[in-house]
């Protein structure tokens, strides 16, 4: 039995060699079917095997690139907030871009009218859970430091002053000149910073010249270069020539039946209207300086929006059933609510991230740029018809915030 098997193992190896070096010609059919597994070195033909494994690849590379592009907007936030040399200039750019993109989010998703107070406790109330888990997760105290409290009350209540005034100011006023009251609020806030956070300003920083430029080019050029290096005075001519054509038809005349639900007044009321408006531009300013400074204080920016919320969410609560009627919305109005209240949410936090590292009277200027983005996408998407105003303006709001962001920021951290 032994031997036996000893002797069936050669005879299986010497049959395999015959068929594959001496039977060639006999068993040809045979050969060309084996031949591929031997053969190694040969190129594979393609069959449903391989094809198969190419489709594989090939989705695990698109699968690899989705991760790609993830990858680096997700480092390009990471560098815009950890504080580098632009980092205040880009949290101010991504803080306008958002508020830009809600109104585009609100305008192709409309939903039934809310009231006014109604959708600022929604995103108020947001705010405010947010920033709480926000807190919560980093570690930070959740009412912050106590020598910065006292500042995040004020934060708070300038911040809520500035709203409720704004939102009397578009019951009272067409909603162009209202907006057009809210743009002075950066130019309130550089000389907010300059008399309560003794920031130095200029008419060189208005003009947006920055310090080594002036020395650079001599005083005697300032007055050409003005030109060139546009500040917040340009920025703010910009939105005036964009809103001019709307301003100056509303002004003409009295507003048509069905141009909106609010009730505009003229007059002396039209005047209290727009001093109102003035109110919420210098009490926004002063939030902007007191966010400023909350922030530095506590190395938390986030804190500062957790104050605001803390206040706005029961305040608005008092006023959405003491001045107007409660809408119930729909489920759709509510999740469009809910997504709108968190972009608020992200925008105001990259606002309070601006405003901690880079210096008011600078990166305020960043927010004239949401005004230039809503009339290119109302251009773009034939909302809006093209003018030789808005194209003016847009192009001066753009000139003024490259200016800024090419002659490099002032940080003070």
């Amino acid at each position: 039995m032994a031997s036996a098997e000893t002797m069936d193992v050669p005879a299986v190896e010497l049959i395999v060699c015959d068929a594959s070096s001496t039977d060639s010609s006999a068993n040809g059919m045979g050969s060309e079917e084996i031949e591929p597994l031997l053969a190694a070195s040969e190129k594979p033909k393609i069959d449903i095997f391989s094809v198969s494994y190419s489709r594989r690849k090939s989705r695990e590379q698109v699968t690899r690139s989705a991760e790609d592009e993830l990858s680096s907007f997700t480092q390009f936030i990471l560098w815009a907030w950890s504080g580098s040399r632009f980092s205040g200039l880009l949290c101010m750019a991504l803080s306008s871009t958002i508020y830009c993109s809600m109104e585009a989010i609100s305008y192709i998703f409309s939903a039934q009218s809310i009231p006014l107070f109604e959708v600022a406790f929604t995103r108020c109330t947001v705010t405010l859970i947010l920033s709480y888990f926000w807190l919560r997760r980093s570690g930070q105290p959740i009412f912050g430091p106590t020598h910065v409290r006292s500042l995040l009350v004020l934060r708070a209540l300038m911040g809520y002053l500035s709203l409720l005034s704004f939102v009397y100011c578009i019951q009272r006023l067409p909603l162009s000149q209202a907006v057009v009251l809210s743009f002075t609020t950066p130019i309130m806030a550089s000389i907010m910073a300059r008399i309560i956070l003794h920031e130095k300003l200029n008419i060189a920083e208005i003009g947006e010249i920055t310090h080594p430029f002036i020395e650079a080019v001599g005083e005697s050029d300032c007055i050409v270069n003005c030109i060139y290096c546009p500040g917040l005075a340009c920025s703010f001519i910009g939105v005036l020539f964009i809103f001019q054509p709307i301003l100056g038809a509303q002004g003409g005349g009295l507003p048509k039946a069905e141009e909106a639900n609010n009730i505009y007044v003229g007059g002396s009321d039209h005047i209290y209207a727009v001093l109102v408006g003035l109110v919420s531009s210098m009490s926004g300013g002063i939030s902007y300086c007191l966010t400023r400074a909350g922030a530095k204080a506590s190395d938390q920016p986030v804190i500062t929006v957790f104050a605001f919320g803390m206040l706005g969410s029961p305040a608005a609560a008092i006023c959405t059933f003491a001045f107007q009627d409660f809408v119930l919305p729909s489920f759709y109005s509510f999740l469009l609510m809910v997504i709108l209240a968190v972009l608020a949410f992200f925008a105001e936090v990259f606002l309070a991230r601006g405003l901690q590292l880079e210096k008011t009277s600078k990166v305020t200027n960043i927010l004239y740029s949401e005004a230039a983005l809503s009339q290119l996408w109302g251009l773009s998407s034939s909302k809006i018809a093209p003018s030789f105003g808005r194209l003016a303006g847009c192009f001066l709001i753009f000139a003024s915030t490259c200016c800024t962001m090419y002659f490099g920021p002032d940080k003070e951290i």
